[in-house]
């Protein structure tokens, strides 16, 4: 089945500093991305987050507690996904035909983010101007590339404010309000670590890796 999550108002503006246990947290349950694609990874990180909206931003916020924790791409539209790295593919409207955008930031708060209508359809970087629209934060040094890996436990988070606004000029958006429901699915991954993996919150049933599967997101619903 298909994963749905309540996503709640917040009454003020996030501060977006990764702080995961910062009293606007603390009331909002997580979500817990523990499902694999391909074979069973011998590591598996205990990786979660939380969301919440206002009028400007949708706020999300990741939790992972990792090992073989590694990052070398520091600038923006590089493949953060063979790092350690947080996935948020969402549409944005109950329609997945109207495409999809990937929101992909690695451990050390690289950034890359497209619009398309499937895999490598249509597909629209979003500009440098726009990213930088993002409010982002990570616990780990920001920017400073990890290399070797850390092999020890490692907690990190991830943290950003998405201004819904600016994803006006990519695709059509159902701006977020009671009662208004999204399409997403939230993934880990780590391509090119010693211990790849790469883990969904809702299921994807097919035998090898692919996240751009939107036939599959579960649903955001904002609420109150």
């Amino acid at each position: 089945m298909y994963k749905k999550t309540i996503v709640r108002r917040t009454a003020e503006p996030i501060a977006i500093n990764a702080d995961w246990n910062k009293p606007v947290w603390r009331g909002i349950d997580p979500i817990t991305i523990d499902l694999h694609m391909g074979q069973e990874p011998s590591h598996r990180p205990l990786t979660q987050a939380k969301l919440a909206w206002d009028a400007d931003n949708l706020y999300v916020i990741f939790r992972v507690e990792d090992r073989f924790v590694r990052a070398v791409a520091d600038q923006h539209q590089q493949m953060v996904c063979q790092d350690s790295c947080v996935e948020f593919f969402f549409t944005p409207g109950n329609d997945i035909k109207t495409g999809y955008f990937n929101l992909e930031v690695n451990c050390i708060g690289t950034i890359l983010m497209y619009h398309q209508l499937a895999r490598g359809q249509d597909k629209r970087e979003i500009d440098s101007e726009d990213l930088a629209q993002i409010k982002i934060a990570a616990s780990l040094p920001q920017g400073q590339l990890i290399d070797p890996e850390i092999q020890n436990p490692t907690v990190w988070t991830v943290e950003y404010a998405l201004p819904w606004r600016m994803l006006q000029r990519y695709a059509p958006v159902n701006a977020p309000a009671p009662g208004v429901g999204w399409r997403a699915n939230f993934y880990k991954c780590a391509d090119q670590t010693s211990h790849p993996h790469w883990l969904t919150w809702s299921k994807i049933p097919l035998p090898n890796p692919d996240f751009h599967q939107p036939a599959y997101f579960g649903t955001l619903m904002f609420a109150d």
